[in-house]
């Protein structure tokens, strides 16, 4: 048997990548075959094979203009999808069109699958934006033609009703809730607290950067930690799942803190594994991106976010942890958001954990209920 996968992988994206970690195990235990039986459409094919022990070709092929492009990468990976018993495209937020690459290129592979009677399914994945004529078509028409249609939220199933999908859409969740561990977490009381930052605005990493916006967002960070670590004996651990990007963020936070003495960096590039034993050893995460969210609940701790996107507050919606989640925007209007919602954890420390628990149970259990959607495809 031979898979195919294709998603937003080799991106140095550790949330991604969390993805595809689970995608794989996923896979090779639903079908009993080897990792060498998988191919993974990346960005950096060289890397994404030496890590998991697939085989791995471009995502892309750059070719002077998109049209060029899209002609090139569909003549030259068609020939490989064609040879796949199924392929997979998800998980990630890539029914989009925001970045305008998105909803041609992963419609370019349903084109593939389909017109080499290749099995597809969209797996796992999240919607939106979707703001361009061209990029609903996409989407569209790959769901026409998917064996099935699975999302990660609510939110993503509606958006692809308003644009005219007919098909039915599963909500499954997150591939990556199926790393949950068991029984990770055993404190008695909250200390120690775990960050991830985004690079809000900074014109290093932003589409539009925007100095006034970046230098609020990082000085409403660093006085709630401070008012946080000021109330509390706490231990604060900034960690990255984009490096080095959102850990040279952590460092602009932490010069403007008067507590840095509270304060440690891990300046390293988690792989997922890695991120699972960082989660695992807080009592709290205080989450920018999704997948820190997402690898927290794998090991049982509780979460507070700082909602940068949509997908952050779909989730956060998802998990019925609302108020647990601060706006971006408003981080430098109020500076006792983290010591507020610290402060009703702890209060009520043994039903947080209670409910956190069955969350990450409940999330797993979605996660891997999804993997039918492979056995029905290649019936």
């Amino acid at each position: 048997m031979k898979i195919g996968i294709v998603g937003n992988y080799g991106n140095d994206n550790n949330g991604d990548e969390a993805i595809l970690l689970s995608i794989i195990k996923q896979v090779t235990s639903t079908f009993n075959i080897g990792s060498e039986q998988l191919t993974v459409f990346s960005n950096n094919p060289e890397q994404t094979a030496k890590r998991y022990g697939v085989s791995s070709f471009p995502l892309y092929y750059k070719n002077g203009n998109a049209v060029k492009t899209f002609i090139k990468t569909y003549r030259l990976n068609k020939e490989i999808v064609k040879t796949f018993d199924l392929l997979i495209i998800g998980g990630g937020g890539i029914l989009m069109d925001l970045y305008k690459r998105e909803a041609p290129l992963y419609g370019s592979y349903a084109m593939m699958a389909k017109n080499s009677n290749t099995p597809y399914v969209i797996y796992g994945c999240g919607a939106g934006p979707l703001l361009s004529g061209l990029g609903k078509w996409f989407i569209r028409y790959m769901c026409k033609h998917a064996e099935s249609v699975s999302v990660r939220d609510p939110e993503s199933a509606e958006l692809l009703r308003e644009i005219g999908v007919k098909e039915d859409v599963q909500i499954i969740g997150d591939p990556a809730f199926s790393l949950r561990q068991e029984g990770a977490k055993k404190s008695v009381a909250p200390t120690k607290i775990g960050i991830t930052a985004v690079p809000y605005y900074n014109a290093g990493y932003w589409p539009e950067g925007n100095p006034a916006i970046y230098n609020d967002y990082v000085e409403g960070m660093a006085k709630n930690l401070d008012n946080l670590a000021a109330r509390h004996d706490v231990e604060l651990t900034f960690f990255a799942t984009k490096f080095p990007q959102d850990a040279d963020v952590t460092k602009d936070i932490q010069q403007k803190m008067t507590h840095k003495e509270k304060i440690s960096i891990i300046d390293d590039n988690l792989l997922p594994d890695r991120i699972l034993e960082v989660t695992a050893q807080q009592d709290i995460i205080i989450g920018t991106r999704l997948h820190s969210l997402i690898l927290a609940t794998c090991t049982e701790t509780p979460i507070m976010a700082i909602s940068y996107h949509h997908k952050v507050n779909d989730f956060m919606k998802l998990a019925e942890l609302e108020a647990y989640a601060f706006p971006i925007g408003d981080i430098h209007k109020q500076d006792t958001l983290f010591l507020d919602a610290f402060n009703d954890m702890k209060e009520n420390w043994p039903e947080t954990m209670d409910n956190t628990k069955k969350l990450s149970q409940q999330l797993y259990d979605a996660s891997m209920a999804g993997t039918k959607q492979f056995v029905d495809a290649v019936k």
